[in-house]
């Protein structure tokens, strides 16, 4: 799973490189060939509409988001956003059987791999504009909307044992910590078995956080972005087996966005 993440990761830098550096080159090409580039700070341009993606991290977990938008001023824009993360606890730490040299990690005491997407609707508040030869422009954002958690029971292989333990068999269970422990797990099983007892937690999400944009123009979006998070699920959802079920979960985030402004 954690291979798989990675690639992912890889996968969704090199596909924002790409984004930022064609941005980057459509603009160098315009001015070598005279063509007239209205997007630069300096003239103040208004470009209606507004689109970005990129990468999220949080304390709990990391993911991606997505977020379009149409300037209602120059100093406001209402945004839809759609974000995708996991959510783990914090006391979660991976282990491995130390008798089996072939035994795969897990983390014992998880009973839930938990996931969360969010969709809401929100402002951006221009707080700070760049001067007109560029630099950082502060914006205050909140946001808020629906938030589903998926929760996928955690599966392990587990160590079975005939009556006179002289013999055992390795089976796919689904984590009990009333039957499993560090005695007989042997390791994590497939990721995929048994998503169909997943459950749902819908619910609801508010966002409050500081947009810091840098760049030379308008029409190219970077920016780093600071803030927290509030998820509630009125059906709490479960981590670790031995913490309670949460309905509030509280992260603080760090995002990294890059896009385009169009008119």
């Amino acid at each position: 799973m954690a291979f798989i993440k990675h690639i992912i990761l890889l996968t969704l830098l090199i596909m924002v490189g790409l984004f930022v550096c064609g941005q980057e080159q459509e603009i160098k090409r315009k001015q070598k060939t005279g063509e007239p580039v209205y997007d630069s700070i300096s003239d103040r341009v208004l470009l209606r509409r507004e689109m970005a993606g990129g990468l999220l991290l949080h304390s709990r977990g990391w993911g991606i988001h997505f977020r379009k938008g149409k300037n209602l001023s120059y100093f406001r824009s209402l945004n839809w956003e759609l974000d995708a993360v996991s959510m783990k606890s914090p006391k979660q730490i991976k282990t491995l059987n130390p008798y089996f040299n072939n035994a795969k990690s897990y983390v014992y005491g998880k009973l839930n791999h938990v996931y969360v997407v969010r969709a809401g609707i929100g402002i951006k508040r221009l707080l700070n504009r760049k001067p007109y030869w560029g630099g950082i422009e502060l914006r205050l954002i909140y946001f808020g909307g629906f938030s589903m958690a998926f929760a996928k029971p955690v599966y392990l292989y587990v160590l079975n044992y005939t009556p006179d333990n002289d013999d055992y068999s390795i089976d796919i269970e689904r984590y009990n910590p009333k039957f499993h422990g560090l005695d007989n797990i042997y390791g994590r099983a497939p990721f995929l078995h048994g998503i169909e007892n997943s459950s749902l937690h819908p619910g609801i999400y508010g966002k409050l956080g500081l947009n810091f944009e840098f760049g030379n123009y308008n029409s190219s979006i970077k920016a780093v972005e600071l803030g927290a998070i509030l998820d509630y699920y009125p059906i709490p959802v479960a981590v670790m087996a031995l913490n309670p079920e949460r309905s509030f979960f509280l992260t603080f985030y760090l995002g990294f966005s890059f896009g385009k402004r169009y008119d």
